[in-house]
């Protein structure tokens, strides 16, 4: 794999650090800003709006400006946010300022997905997705148990800080790995043409699909990974420190499952989803079970950091094979499935906490977002996946491929 696509992996892992540090972070934030603890979690759906907005439209604005123009800038806007974030008192100023974060990383990794993609063949897409995604898992294996050790000892905002600092390395590398002219659009009449002809590709079924069931999945991911926390003080009975060792389990999962999408992705996608759909089903059931059980429940932090990151990613590898007539804005298609599911799950999960399930509620709207995932994918699964696709997606040429 090409240099820039690591390097652009450093800032995603920046930016997937601030995007899941609250699940460690949201009941000292509903002390220190006087809300509730399911208030606190809405910010978690605040950073997922501003990436669904975000996604298309900076995409699309970016589409004149050179990718590397275009990253270092949505890098620094990023940076200023968190300080801001740092520095207010109010819960209604970090809220605005998590979607202006979130609009910045939207447009971040909307340029880096089409970037990644065009610095590949076209079989490698999978594994190029796996590398910059691996930016996001190692934010879930160091930065966010990190931030959440910083949180407690010291207080939330000291990683909002912590964030703002690790821009500025992420910064250098964009400036440094990736070349002057880099995803450049020809300024000419025919590209308002071609943006409507890529924001055509969503009339596609199978790339509406694939979008779907990504948005189910990570919705299911984050109903539990937003409220960790309790469930390890609370119903595990375990110390707070131990919040960052699940949340290191869980990020070790993740690495491993983004490492296996990244090898089966591009030839046996339909594996992945036949086999790790109902096994991931079956790990939310077992953690809701066994939740209260110390031992179940860091197993089941890296089981099922493993599973969700590993449907997950086919899936959305899935998203940008599907999206290849619109190269400027398939990384935003990719990115908008994600983070609806990012914005809904948390939203969904939130209005359990109150309910006879209490802390596990969140665990069992997580089994019910993948068993509707299932119902809907499993029947489809040859419609999601084309014979064609287990043998290679280079052979499918977007002026050829049927639209499904």
């Amino acid at each position: 794999m090409p240099l820039p696509l690591y390097l652009l992996a450093v800032a995603v892992f920046a930016m997937g650090t601030s995007e899941f540090m609250l699940a460690g972070l949201v009941p000292d934030i509903a002390i220190g800003l006087d809300v509730s603890v399911g208030s606190a979690g809405l910010l978690t759906s605040a950073f997922a709006v501003g990436m669904i907005v975000g996604a298309p439209l900076m995409a699309a604005l970016a589409r004149w400006w050179p990718a590397r123009a275009s990253l270092l800038g949505f890098v620094l806007a990023f940076a200023v946010a968190h300080v801001a974030g740092a520095l207010t008192t109010s819960f209604a100023v970090l809220f605005v300022t998590r979607v202006i974060a979130a609009l910045a990383n939207a447009g971040f990794l909307a340029v880096a997905l089409s970037t990644a993609a065009t610095l590949v063949a076209s079989d490698q897409k999978g594994r190029a997705l796996a590398v910059l995604l691996s930016g996001t898992t190692v934010a879930t294996i160091a930065g966010v148990p990190g931030g959440a050790v910083l949180g407690t000892v010291l207080n939330w905002r000291a990683t909002f800080w912590a964030i703002a600092l690790l821009c500025l390395p992420a910064a250098f590398g964009v400036v440094k790995g990736i070349p002057a002219r880099a995803g450049t659009t020809p300024r000419d009449t025919s590209a308002g043409s071609s943006l409507r002809g890529e924001i055509g590709q969503l009339a596609m079924p199978r790339l509406v699909l694939v979008m779907l069931l990504g948005a189910l999945v990570n919705a299911a991911t984050f109903a539990t990974f937003t409220f960790l926390t309790p469930i390890v003080t609370d119903t595990a009975g375990l110390g707070e420190l131990w919040v960052p060792v699940v949340l290191v389990l869980f990020g070790v999962g993740s690495f491993v499952g983004v490492t296996l999408a990244g090898r089966l992705s591009d030839r046996r996608p339909g594996i992945v989803i036949a086999v790790g759909g109902p096994l991931l089903l079956l790990g939310w059931v077992a953690l809701a079970t066994l939740a209260a059980q110390p031992v179940a429940l860091l197993l089941l932090a890296f089981v099922q950091g493993t599973l969700s990151f590993a449907l997950g990613g086919t899936l959305i590898a899935r998203v940008l094979h599907e999206a290849a007539g619109a190269p400027t804005m398939g990384g935003s298609y990719a990115t908008a499935a994600l983070n609806i599911g990012a914005a809904g799950g948390p939203v969904v999960a939130a209005a359990t906490l109150g309910a006879n399930a209490g802390d596990l509620g969140p665990v069992w709207i997580s089994g019910l977002l993948v068993a509707v995932a299932l119902l809907i994918g499993l029947p489809l699964r040859r419609f999601i996946v084309p014979a064609s696709a287990g043998r290679s997606d280079a052979a499918l040429d977007p002026a050829t491929r049927p639209n499904g």
